[in-house]
């Protein structure tokens, strides 16, 4: 669909919203914003299910709204860039649940549209926009972390298959996935050479997960364990051994993604204890003026939310810049940092500012909101791990946007 300006992008507009109107569930109307998350997700569990997000989802799905700018041919919406953004206003200012949360739109699907062939495009796409397969992330592994091109899952080529072994850590969902996109070791003689990138069925035989339950009490993450795991030959995409390319690109689209989360509050902790100066007004109170009755935690609110809204200019540029250029750029990790520092600090002053009600773990003393905020302070720890360690991204910022060399090393 070509570029709508003036009166015709009116007509759309005028469209879209009759359209989010009619499809929108009346449960979901009543409903609480956090509840049934799992149906947000979709997947192979929800098949033939009535629930009312589900419902939700297949309304936007069949006009390829759940991933609007994709091509037509792959189920997508077939948007402008344009259309694209006036579908995103009028989904926030009518208030509606996201229709589909899923790493298959966020970071497999752009990466499939770039490097699949058309087999794969035709079988995996249209599944993703549809919210019918959840996927999952097969990266790290507990001796390849942050040095992601040690990974030694072995992926051997038997003829009519290929054979899988090995084990992924910090697999988020994996337990709820239906397929997971893994990078593996083709080639034990070179290190980022030696990688590719391959598509598992999680069903499949000798896959076995296994949750890690973290310091919150929350567990989505997961271990993850591939023991004589028979893969399709065709599910390998890209080029055997040139897996590694495509697992930078991946990573740019993860980095871009989750940062708004992080400081939006998706991933944000303390995120449900409400905003951050209610909360202190609450329970510091207020001076003779009407200001917080703290002049320090009161500086440290004002400039976090001066930080965050900078922070958010800089999140629409750089997705404009990316628009433009046809993909994110290394600037991604500058926002991935910054994101991960913010909804740090964000929890820190959320439980600073319920005093010792943000020390609350259970008991009827605290509300579920302290709960949640102490807990997703603790959460909040990992946001400066996942998605790329701050110390990576800084080295990625340092080498490939200031274009630093090198340090030199003593002998």
């Amino acid at each position: 669909m070509a570029d709508f300006g003036g009166a015709d992008l009116d007509t759309f507009r005028t469209e879209v919203r009759d359209g989010l109107a009619g499809a929108y569930p009346a449960e979901l109307k009543a409903a609480k914003p956090g509840s049934d998350p799992e149906a947000i997700w979709g997947g192979r569990a929800f098949a033939g299910s009535d629930d009312p997000q589900i419902r939700w989802m297949r309304a936007l799905a069949s006009r390829g709204w759940t991933a609007p700018t994709w091509p037509k041919a792959y189920g997508g919406g077939g948007l402008s860039k344009d259309e694209a953004r006036v579908l995103e206003k009028e989904l926030s200012a009518g208030g509606y649940r996201p229709p589909l949360m899923s790493f298959g739109l966020w970071m497999l699907g752009p990466v499939l549209l770039e490097y699949a062939n058309e087999t794969q495009k035709q079988e995996h796409l249209p599944k993703i926009v549809g919210g019918e397969i959840r996927w999952c992330q097969g990266y790290s592994e507990p001796g390849a972390g942050s040095d992601l091109a040690s990974l030694q899952t072995r992926c051997e080529d038997k003829g009519d298959h290929w054979l899988i072994n090995g084990q992924k850590i910090w697999t988020s969902y994996a337990n709820k996935a239906d397929w997971c996109f893994c990078l593996v070791r083709t080639d034990t003689t070179k290190k980022h050479e030696g990688v590719s990138f391959i598509l598992i069925d999680m069903a499949s035989p000798g896959v076995e997960t296994r949750p890690i339950q973290l310091i919150s009490g929350e567990s989505p993450f997961c271990e993850t364990f591939f023991t004589d795991v028979k893969a399709p030959k065709g599910n390998l995409v890209g080029q055997v051994n040139g897996g590694w390319e495509i697992a930078k690109r991946l990573l740019q689209y993860e980095r871009q993604n989750i940062s708004g989360g992080f400081v939006g509050g998706g991933g944000a902790a303390g995120g449900a204890a409400g905003d951050l100066a209610e909360v202190a007004k609450h329970v510091v109170g207020l001076d003779e003026t009407g200001a917080l009755a703290d002049p320090d935690l009161r500086a440290r609110i004002t400039k976090s939310r001066i930080d965050s809204q900078a922070f958010f200019l800089t999140l629409s540029r750089v997705a404009a810049e990316s628009r433009a250029s046809n993909g994110p750029s290394a600037a991604t990790s500058i926002i991935k940092y910054a994101a991960a520092s913010l909804a740090q600090e964000r929890s820190e002053l959320i439980v600073e500012a319920l005093g010792a009600q943000g020390l609350g773990w259970q008991g009827d003393e605290f509300t579920p909101a302290e709960r949640q905020a102490t807990r997703g302070w603790l959460r909040s720890k990992g946001n400066s791990i996942e998605g790329g360690t701050s110390e990576i991204n800084l080295n990625v910022i340092a080498k490939r946007v200031l274009g630093l060399p090198d340090p030199v090393k003593a002998h």
